[in-house]
Formats: structure tokens, sequence, C-alpha cells
């Protein structure tokens, strides 16, 4: 007689496949309906021996003992209904920062209607970051990093290319700063294009920068929520000069990333406008998280439509891989060899301890979410780090103490969803986002079967 916990496991359909996931190894299994009919059975409570029978009656003995067997292999193997040892999990101990996000621009020159960062103000008075602050980011990533050898900067805004200059000599600054103490930077420019002229261009293909490039789709919502000071439309003149970019590098090293409202529901039909008729291969949407009472915040009444998006977008996403044209989407990207370690699994992005966010003054705070936040506040890079409980509370959310993820099938993969939308629009840290918990479910299915089907079909291919 198996004692078996179905909480340990999650099954779905995906068009014409019967896939299940052991939720603790991370196994994936295709199935068909008979083996559904048997753990059906087991799920009701029904001994070992009953769900075999109930199984032979459809399908005969012989299958019938056939799938028992393999399902009692896999339970023998660890790859089905598997335990977990969290005390394999070790939190830190100390904050150890890898990455910081500088706010080199606290000013913008788009108004996008759904900015949560107030048109790159944050609530506060529109400012570049200034030199001396940019080194002393550096400087404070540099010793608070402390062993690691790997450390990142994101030039976030606002909008980073108003403030070029600054971001070319912090930059230089970093680099300088790492070959001394033996760590590698790597640099990240997130912009909304509108400056990206031939000589940024060179400078961020000459510092092999990553760069994620802000378009939300189609022209009419692109447009309809990015547009400039002057309320002109924006989408045009961001897409030429992103083409001309990724060209440029030879469609490497750089995410094209929307985000979809209330407006665009459908937005698969955005991402394959970029895709398919402006040649973008690295891309990635967003879903806005807003207040219920702006216009352009999600509803549920969109939420059967976006679920359903993810489905199309997985059929075309295959479409174009089989046709040799294929793409790659953020979302639907999953490792089935080798995912990320226990400790990520559950701890999640690391803000506030791993990564925090830097104001153009110099304050730090646990994410570029946070930044204005007074409550949020944790230091500046000048006097370091003042309110270490801040660091504390960030560090010990984990999706250990989220009860509400420990029951989802999904925990292993978004490691209890952002903080900061947590704490906006769930019931605090430990408790998630419930809309944004739906759709990053199904985003998670979509990926689990669109990486089977490419794995099947590759192995199919190899064995002809």
């Amino acid at each position: 007689m198996r004692d078996l916990d179905f909480n340990r496991i999650h099954r779905f359909v995906f068009d014409d496949l019967h896939l299940m996931l052991d939720i603790n190894s991370g196994s994936v299994h295709v199935i068909d309906e008979d083996v559904d009919l048997f753990l059906d059975a087991l799920e009701e409570g029904r001994s070992w021996e009953e769900a075999q029978a109930v199984t032979a009656a459809k399908i005969g003995e012989t299958d019938a003992a056939d799938i028992a067997d393999a399902i009692a292999e896999l339970i023998d193997g660890g790859m089905l209904f598997s335990d977990i040892d969290f005390s394999e999990y070790t939190p830190h101990t100390e904050p150890i920062v890898k990455a910081m996000c500088l706010h080199m621009a606290h000013d913008c020159n788009l108004r996008c209607g759904y900015c949560f960062a107030d048109s790159g103000a944050y609530g506060g008075g529109r400012s570049l970051m200034s030199l001396e602050v940019g080194k002393k980011a550096i400087d404070f990533l540099m010793e608070a990093s402390k062993h690691r050898t790997h450390v990142e900067v994101d030039f976030f805004g606002g909008e980073p290319l108003l403030n070029l200059q600054v971001c070319k000599e912090v930059a230089a600054y970093g680099h300088a700063r790492a070959k001394e103490l033996g760590k590698v930077l790597k640099l990240t420019m997130t912009t909304n294009g509108v400056l990206l002229d031939d000589a940024c261009t060179k400078w961020l293909n000459d510092e092999k920068m990553d760069a994620v490039l802000s378009l939300d789709g189609r022209p009419d919502i692109h447009d309809n929520m990015r547009r400039f000071v002057g309320g002109q439309p924006s989408y045009q003149v961001c897409a030429d000069h992103f083409k001309k970019f990724v060209a440029s590098r030879d469609q490497l090293q750089y995410y094209l990333r929307g985000t979809y409202t209330h407006y665009n529901p459908d937005f698969a039909q955005d991402v394959i406008h970029m895709a398919d008729d402006l040649g973008f291969k690295e891309l990635s949407m967003e879903p806005v998280v807003a207040p219920a009472d702006m216009p352009y915040a999600l509803t549920d009444d969109d939420k059967p439509i976006i679920l359903e998006n993810y489905n199309i977008l997985a059929r075309h996403y295959l479409k174009r891989w089989r046709e040799g044209k294929g793409y790659n989407f953020f979302h639907f990207n999953v490792d089935f060899t080798g995912g990320p370690c226990l400790p990520k699994r559950l701890s999640g992005c690391g803000s506030g301890h791993d990564y925090l966010a830097v104001s153009p003054e110099g304050d730090l705070y646990p994410c570029h979410q946070f930044v204005g936040e007074e409550d949020y506040k944790m230091g500046t890079v000048f006097t370091g780090i003042e309110k270490p409980e801040i660091a504390e509370r960030f560090q010990k959310a984990n999706v250990l103490t989220k009860p509400t993820c420990m029951k989802c099938w999904a925990r292993f993969f978004c490691s209890g969803g952002c903080h900061a939308n947590n704490i906006r629009y769930g019931g605090g840290i430990n408790e998630p986002y419930e809309y944004g918990c739906d759709l990053q479910r199904k985003r998670i299915e979509s990926a689990i079967y669109v990486q089977t089907v490419k794995l099947l079909e590759s192995e199919g291919d190899d064995n002809q």
C-alpha cells in the first residue's frame, strides 16, 4: 500500500499533450489518458490494487499492470511523488550584494501612461545622478559584494541615456575598480530607445553591454501608452532605433521587453508583431501591475483572454521553431536538465540583500520599485546600510515563509513572486499577489509544454 501525496505532483493537458510535473524534483513526464485514469483512481482514495483494477477494466490487465509498474518505478526512483529535505537550505546570514540598479536619471523623455515611476520622477523632483554618486555606488558594490567575483550594474531610470556621459564615466570607473579587485563587472542598459543613436550604439557594443529595450508591440498599442512629453506617438522612432541597434550586434545581448495592459489582453499579437513583422528574436512581455482603479489595470474579465493568449503564443512559438525561424520568449524558458539550486528556488530575486537600487542622490533601496519610498530607504552609498532590518526582512522572505506558496505547485519556478507586488497588491511580503500567480502558473505550464514538444521532436529527428 503506497501513501501518496498528490500535492507533490501537478497534472495538466495542453492541446493534445498530457503532462505531469513532479514538484519537488522538477521531473516532467509525458503521460496519456490511461495513466491519468490510474492516477485519478489513486487520488480518489482507492488502493493501488483498486486503481489498477479500474484501469484494467478499460484497457486490459496487461496494459494496466504496465502502467502500475511504470508509476512504481518512477516513485522508487525519486522522480514522482518525491520528497524534499529543506534542511539542505541554509539562508544567508548576512547580505552579500551582487547587483545594483543605478537610477542614472529620474527624468524621462516619454510619458508612459502606466509608469510606476511617476514618468521617471519617482514621486520627487527630476534629477540626474552625478559622477560622484555613481563612483560611490561602484565602490559600495565592490565592498558589499565581498568574496563574489561576478558583479552586475544596470543603468536604469527614468531614461538613463539622458545622462549618457555619466553612464560612460561610471562604466569606465567600474571596470577599473573590478580589475583592481579581481572581479568581473557585467553592465546592462535599460532604455526606451529614443536616444539610441549611432554613437550610443557604438559605445554599448564596445562595452559588450546587455540591453533591455522597451517596446509594447503593435504601433497603436505602443502609442496608446508610450508617448512623448508633448503627446506625440513614439512607436516609429523607437522601433527604427531598436531594429538598427539589434542588427548592429547580430541579434545578441538584448531583450525587447513590452508591457500589456487592459487595453491589449490579446498581447500575443504584440509578441507576434515583434517577431514576425519586426524580426526581433529575444522577446519578453510582462503584465502591468497597477491599482484596480487605474483604467489600464488588468481586470477579472481580462484574465481568460490573457490565459488563452499564452496558448496562442505557445503555438506560434513552436510553429516558428519548426520552420527554423525560432525566437526566444523569456517566460517560455525552463531548464529540464539542471535548473537553479535549492536556495535560489526558495529565495527568488534577492531584492534587499543580493540586489539593491540607488537613487540619483545615492540612497539605497531594496529594488527599483521601492525607490523614493522613505520607509524602504536602507541607507546611502556614502554611509552604507543604516537599516539592516530591512535587508533581514527581505532576506527571510522565501517560499518556506509563505503558506499560500507552499500549497502551490509552481512555487519552485516563481520562488514566491515579486516582493514589491506582494507588498502592494497581495497581503504583505509573505502573501502573494494572486492575479499575478494565476498568470505565472499559466506561463509555467506553457513553458513546460513548449520545451517538452521541442525535446520530443528533436529526439525524433535524431532517431530518423
